[in-house]
């Protein structure tokens, strides 16, 4: 039986960064056999983040998130994974909102507040989490790695990719905007030379996730 792969785009770009290497993770799961299957959070019904009703530590719905919403189908499809690629773009120096809100309601389900068992998951699954941004590669690494932690103690073994420095407009010339902070030619230069290696890694990464 196939490996099943869920998928999560937490960025509203279609074709862009967070998007091409969302897609070449999986991409690169699929070539190991493995099914995948992708959510994009822009484009669900309506959702929120955890809403704090404890539901999850009673008794009978332990690990499951009771709030019926549109991240509902997503919760439940990683909880009956075998491995688990989401990306987000970086904006204003955290993940966006609609990841923080699966992340919330993700994480909460499996805490119990027992210091002899404090996660119930257990059925732990490998991640993988994307991250791109305007800023440099290493402009967030104690955010990343908090994630990181948080994920490895309540999902599963996680892996990381970044892409900092991405270009965010195929013409900046065109814009009304003086944006002097950046140089074009320079986010050109790197899309064109280093994110397609990022894209290979991210393959890479794919595939090793359905492997493990």
């Amino acid at each position: 039986m196939s490996k099943k792969i869920i998928a999560v785009n937490a960025g509203p770009r279609t074709g862009w960064n967070t998007d091409t290497l969302i897609t070449e993770a999986s991409r690169g799961a699929e070539s190991e056999g493995a099914e995948v299957v992708r959510f994009d959070l822009f484009r669900l019904e309506k959702y929120t983040g955890c809403i704090s009703c404890f539901g999850c530590k009673k008794e009978k719905y332990k690990g499951h998130c009771i709030c019926q919403d549109g991240l509902t189908p997503v919760l439940d499809a990683i909880r009956e994974a075998d491995g688990l690629i989401i990306g987000s773009p970086n904006y204003l120096g955290e993940l966006t909102a609609s990841f923080r809100a699966l992340y919330e309601r993700l994480i909460f389900q499996n805490l119990t507040y027992s210091l002899e068992s404090p996660c119930c998951n257990d059925r732990r699954i490998p991640v993988l989490l994307i991250m791109t941004s305007n800023a440099l590669d290493t402009a967030y690494t104690g955010l990343l790695r908090n994630y990181q932690q948080t994920l490895n103690r309540y999902i599963g073994s996680t892996d990381l990719l970044v892409s900092g420095n991405t270009l965010q407009l195929k013409d900046y010339s065109k814009t009304d905007w003086q944006w002097s902070m950046f140089d074009p030619d320079a986010k050109m230069k790197r899309h064109e030379e280093v994110f397609p290696q990022e894209c290979k890694k991210a393959f890479e990464k794919g595939k090793l996730l359905a492997k493990s």
